[in-house]
């Protein structure tokens, strides 16, 4: 029986800094440590988006010490870990090398094992250490940079089914609360003025509903929320919500319509789905995860929702993805280099969509 393993994983791929320490148990039942995040909101909040320059400034100020308080609220020092794990993208490249240096960095001084694990493999795991989830199962991946449906056949082996065409949906979220005189960031704040918002008031398009290819497309709601605020203007409070509400309900729809879809893809395999997964920051968006238990609740499959925390970038997804390659006895160099892409599923192209 093996022995129980614990690695310290780091996170630095956009705009939140992260550190954390998991551990597998020798029946290889995971467990949280510590997770300590800090959130670069208010930095780029004046902006409105991200700004790459100071994402990568802000992580090289608090990196250290949040590596410092995950060790400390684990209750061990680094002789105590197995080994370490850093996010080596997909993302912005100035804030992947300040973890990935920082990780082969503590790596070396500590002669510990290195591993470099992709952030979306990250989001992939996660259900295995909250929920421990077996294998193959379908995961819907949905945040700010990408909008993906991969069925997850193992440790390192992903399929993807389908993709955003262009937005994901998380951008496409931010970019309706943008035009709608909504405050950075956008998704939560669409999701909060939804709740006193009419959903049947506007009759927003649904993209690729319908379609065989469970491939997404969003920038068509989009528009059709900014042509619905030009006619209105200036906008009522009661308008905005009414619009983030209409846009919301169309956006799930379109969620759940793209993962039956890709059920349905799935169905004939000699090993169907285990479990429908969902990562990534927009799966913390309430009524997306009501619209995937109604699915799953039609399907007969199992739902598996990582907690709301876990949903976002941490540093515990990271550290699970590395203990779950390292256990497999997978290790990297410190000639590893940092990836602004990286495509979840090797096999395809990274240059897809420009959103690998």
């Amino acid at each position: 029986m093996q022995a129980s393993l614990r690695v310290l994983g780091i996170e630095s791929t956009c705009d939140e800094t992260a550190a954390a320490v998991v551990e597998a148990d020798s029946d290889g039942r995971g467990r949280i440590l510590s997770n300590a995040v800090l959130s670069q909101i208010a930095e780029h909040a004046a902006y409105g988006g991200v700004v790459p320059e100071i994402a990568a400034r802000a992580h090289v100020d608090a990196l250290d010490r949040l590596i410092r308080r995950a060790l400390e609220e684990a209750g061990c020092g680094l002789k105590d870990i197995d080994a370490v794990a850093a996010a080596a993208g997909p993302g912005l490249i100035g804030g992947v090398m300040v973890g990935l240096t920082t990780g082969k960095a503590i790596a070396l001084a500590a002669n510990k094992p290195f591993v470099a694990v992709n952030h979306l493999e990250g989001h992939a795991l996660t259900p295995r250490l909250t929920d421990g989830i077996d294998f193959p199962y379908l995961l819907l991946l949905v945040s700010g940079g990408h909008s993906q449906l991969v069925s997850v056949e193992g440790v390192g082996d992903y399929r993807r089914l389908g993709s955003t065409v262009d937005d994901a949906l998380g951008e496409a979220f931010d970019k309706a609360a943008k035009l709608l005189g909504l405050p950075y960031p956008g998704g939560p704040k669409v999701e909060l003025a939804a709740q006193k918002g009419d959903p049947e008031r506007f009759d927003l398009p649904r993209p690729m509903a319908g379609r065989r290819n469970p491939d997404f497309s969003f920038s068509g709601l989009k528009t059709a929320v900014r042509q619905e605020a030009e006619k209105l203007a200036p906008l009522t409070v009661g308008d905005v919500s009414d619009l983030c509400a209409s846009f919301q309900a169309a956006a799930v729809d379109v969620v759940v319509d793209r993962c039956r879809a890709a059920l349905r893809l799935l169905a004939d395999q000699p090993k169907p789905p285990t479990a429908l997964v969902a990562a990534g920051g927009v799966a913390a968006n309430g009524p997306i995860r009501r619209g995937l238990a109604r699915l799953c609740l039609e399907s007969g499959l199992k739902l598996a929702l990582p907690p709301v925390g876990l949903c976002s970038d941490n540093g515990a997804m990271i550290a699970w993805a590395g203990l779950e390659r390292f256990r497999l006895g997978w290790t990297d160099g410190m000639d590893f280099a940092a990836r602004p892409r990286w495509p979840l599923d090797s096999r395809q192209d990274p240059r897809w969509h420009g959103k690998a």
